[in-house]
């Protein structure tokens, strides 16, 4: 019998006024992960599904900042996002 594999979720935030780099604001595995992506989906917040950068970020404390080794990855993951809000002609499909 195959065992289901956990759901997890690492919700991050960023506010450059007030934080040297994003922080872990939520993590959770199963029915919190589930909880916290039902919550992004309500508010319309980005899920980029990334098992490994969910890995590793989950490692990390509440409301730590997040490593210096993962800043060019979550930038390039931030960029993406703020290009999705800014452009008023994507559509999912």
């Amino acid at each position: 019998m195959k065992r289901a594999k956990q759901n997890k979720a690492v919700a991050l935030k960023y506010q450059p006024e007030k934080d040297g780099a994003p922080r872990v604001m939520a993590k959770g595995q199963g029915k919190v992960a589930e909880k916290i992506i039902e919550l992004a989906r309500k508010h319309n917040i980005h899920i980029h599904p990334d098992p490994d950068l969910i890995e590793v970020l989950s490692q990390l404390d509440l409301n730590a900042e997040i490593p210096p080794d993962l800043y060019l990855v979550v930038a390039e993951l931030l960029a993406f996002v703020y290009s999705l809000n800014s452009d008023s002609s994507y559509h999912k499909s």
